[in-house]
């Protein structure tokens, strides 16, 4: 697997803005969805580790240069190995283990393991993270406890997932500590199992229109102030 550096991989996660979680039955539709995501907007999947395809899909999308790959739920070290092998640029966790993110250094990929509390945060840190996953943040406390763990550690930067709707994204993305989100509302496992890829390309061009009208908005009010 070519190295591609934390960097580099947050810097792009940043500049796309939404990470489609997506869990898949089947590995045959990989690249039909990954055609969708890139022509709706969103060329970025966290490739889900909940059921036994996402490996595939994962090795079935390696060879893509127009999609940043990445894998989710990954438990511990021998996952880790698993998905770089498949191609994965980035790893996320639900929580905070620090054998993952000893192996994701070892393996050159990069690590956004999840945490709700201020111990799993001060954990992280002490790991020399600067990137988490915010989860799960609707039912961890949404913005408020976002705001409250990045008080203390204002060099962290969190991708929120769990909860996120298109009614609440964008409070999310506003916030200044916060450099990406993560989201399933884009791809539905329903549409992906009925391969209705068509329906998933346009919920990602809408999510894409309605981020680009609610920045376009920000900036006219702040010409009016």
């Amino acid at each position: 697997m070519t190295h591609t550096s934390t960097a580099t991989v947050t810097g792009m996660l940043a500049e796309i803005q939404i990470v489609p979680v997506v869990v898949l039955d089947d590995p045959a539709g990989a690249n039909e969805l990954a055609d969708a995501l890139v022509a709706g907007g969103i060329p970025c999947a966290e490739i889900t580790f909940r059921t036994p395809a996402g490996l595939e899909a994962l090795k079935a999308l390696r060879g893509r240069t127009d999609l940043l790959l990445g894998a989710g739920t990954v438990l511990n070290a021998a996952d880790v190995d698993l998905a770089a092998d498949a191609g994965a640029k980035f790893i996320v966790s639900p929580g905070f283990g620090a054998d993952v993110v000893t192996r994701c250094r070892e393996r050159g990929v990069t690590a956004i393991p999840g945490v709700a509390t201020a111990s799993e945060l001060q954990a992280a840190v002490a790991a020399g993270l600067r990137h988490v996953k915010f989860f799960p943040a609707e039912q961890a406390g949404g913005l408020p406890m976002l705001s409250a763990l990045s008080g203390p550690f204002p060099e962290v930067r969190f991708m929120p997932s769990g909860g996120l709707r298109p009614d609440n994204v964008n409070t999310y993305l506003d916030h200044p500590a916060v450099f990406a989100a993560g989201g399933s509302w884009m791809v539905p496992r329903a549409a992906i199992v009925a391969g209705n890829f068509q329906e998933i390309a346009r919920l990602c061009a809408e999510t894409r229109s309605a981020l680009a009208e609610h920045h376009r908005m920000d900036k006219g009010s702040i010409r009016c102030l």
